[in-house]
C-alpha cells in the first residue's frame, strides 16, 4: 500500500507541474523542431532617423561612442546614446546586468529608434538571455548591428522574428567610419543589399542551397543550445561560423556539441567566415581542413573564406534573413533574398584598412572587441 501512494503521490506532482501555466519568457524550445524560421525585415533607414548606441556586453570608453556617433551623424543619421552605454561593472562588463538590461529595453521599446548599433562584445550577453521575453524583442521591429559577443543578441531577435546585421560596431566605426566594412553596413541599413561574389577555396565542397541563416561566433552561440536564444532549431538552416583566440580543440568541442545536437541535421549549407589567431595544435592544414571532415558527411555544400568575423574586413551579413549560397570550382555567390537595391560586392576587391590601430589592438585583445 505504501509504494501504491507513493506513485500516486509522485503522478500527482508530475501532473501539477505539467498543468502549471508558463511565465512569458518561458518558450516551449522543442515546438520550433522541424519548422522553418520565419523573420520579418525592419523598414530600411533613412536620413534623420533615430539610432540607440548600446553596450550590452564588455564596457566601451565613451571617447569611442562619441567617434561613432559622429560616424552616424555624417551618414544623415541621428545617434542616441544609451542612458549606461559608458558604465563599468566588475571592471570589464558595460555595468551591471540590470543597466545592460535596462538600456536594451530601452531601445527595443522606443519606437523613435529605428536601428541598435551595439558598442562592442566581449562577454555577458549570456548573462541577458532570460532577462527580456522574446515578445518583447520582436514588438517594435528593428535592426541591430553587432557582432563576436552580440551573436547571442541576434538568436534572441531569429527567434523573436527579426532580421538583423552581423555586423562591425563602435569598437571599429570609432576608426572614421570610411572602410568597405563600415561603408557596406551602411549601405545595407539604407537598403543597398549585397550580392557577394567569394574566390574559390580549396576545402570548398560545391552545391547549391537556400535557407535561414543562422549562427555567429561559435564559441558563443553554441552554449546558447536550448535556451530561447538558440536560433538552429528550426530547419533548412545556412550556418555561418567565426571564431577568434581559440584553440583548434576548442573550436572542434563546440562544433561537435552543434553536431551531437542535431544542427547540422537540419542545416542545407555551412559558410565558414575568418578564424582569426586560432590555434594549429593539429596537424590540419587550417580550421575549414578540420571542419570540412565533420560537413561533408551531411552531403551539404560548404562556403570557406567568407570575410567575416574579427579580421580587418567584417563584411556584413542579414542574420535570420533567407539566402542561397552557390559553391563552385570557380568561387561562390552569397545571396540574401530579400527586398532592396542589389550590389554585387566581389569580396576579393575589398582591401582591409592600412594599420588600422583600433582594429588591430582588438584583434590583438581576441574576444575584447
Amino acid at each position: 500500500m505504501k509504494r501504491h501512494f507513493f506513485t500516486l503521490l509522485l503522478l500527482a506532482t508530475v501532473f501539477a507541474f505539467a498543468s502549471c501555466e508558463k511565465e512569458d519568457n518561458i518558450v516551449d524550445l522543442p515546438s520550433l523542431s522541424g519548422l522553418t524560421l520565419n523573420c520579418v525585415k525592419p523598414a530600411y533607414l533613412k536620413a534623420g532617423d533615430r539610432v540607440a548606441l548600446i553596450s550590452p556586453s564588455y564596457y566601451t570608453p565613451m571617447e569611442n561612442i562619441e567617434k561613432t556617433a559622429e560616424v552616424l551623424r555624417g551618414w544623415g543619421l541621428e545617434p542616441v546614446i544609451g542612458p549606461n552605454a559608458d558604465k563599468v561593472y566588475a571592471g570589464r562588463y558595460a555595468g551591471t546586468v540590470e543597466e545592460r538590461v535596462s538600456d536594451i529595453r530601452w531601445a527595443l521599446n522606443d519606437t523613435t529608434i529605428k536601428a541598435i548599433i551595439c558598442n562592442r562584445g566581449g562577454y555577458g550577453s549570456i548573462q541577458l538571455i532570460d532577462q527580456i521575453p522574446l515578445a518583447e524583442w520582436g514588438a517594435h521591429p528593428k535592426w541591430l548591428v553587432g557582432f563576436s559577443d552580440i551573436s547571442t543578441l541576434h538568436g534572441l531577435l531569429t527567434r523573436a522574428g527579426v532580421m538583423s546585421v552581423h555586423g562591425t560596431m563602435s569598437s571599429f566605426l570609432a576608426a572614421g567610419g570610411t572602410d568597405a566594412t563600415s561603408t557596406l553596413m551602411r549601405d545595407l541599413l539604407m537598403g543597398r543589399v549585397p550580392r557577394y561574389e567569394v574566390p574559390a577555396h580549396p576545402q570548398n565542397i560545391e552545391g547549391q542551397a537556400s535557407g535561414i541563416l543562422v549562427g555567429g561566433n561559435i564559441c558563443t552561440f553554441a552554449p546558447n543550445l536550448g535556451t530561447q536564444a538558440d536560433a538552429t532549431l528550426g530547419r533548412d538552416l545556412i550556418l555561418f561560423i567565426e571564431e577568434v583566440g581559440e584553440s583548434m580543440h576548442n573550436v572542434d568541442r563546440q562544433f561537435n556539441i552543434l553536431a551531437m545536437n542535431g544542427v547540422l541535421d537540419r542545416c542545407k549549407g555551412v559558410i565558414l567566415g575568418e578564424f582569426d589567431g586560432c590555434g594549429s595544435e593539429f596537424s590540419y592544414e587550417n580550421i575549414e581542413a578540420m571542419l570540412r571532415q565533420y560537413i561533408e558527411k551531411y552531403n551539404i555544400p560548404l562556403l570557406c573564406g567568407f570575410p567575416a568575423g574579427h579580421g580587418d574586413v567584417n563584411l556584413p551579413l542579414v542574420m535570420g534573413a533567407p539566402v542561397t549560397i552557390d559553391v563552385r570550382s570557380d568561387g561562390a555567390t552569397l545571396q540574401f533574398n530579400i527586398d532592396g537595391q542589389r550590389q554585387v560586392v566581389n569580396t576579393a576587391d575589398i582591401v582591409a584598412p592600412v594599420s588600422s590601430p583600433v582594429a588591430t589592438r582588438m584583434r590583438l585583445a581576441g574576444k575584447s572587441e
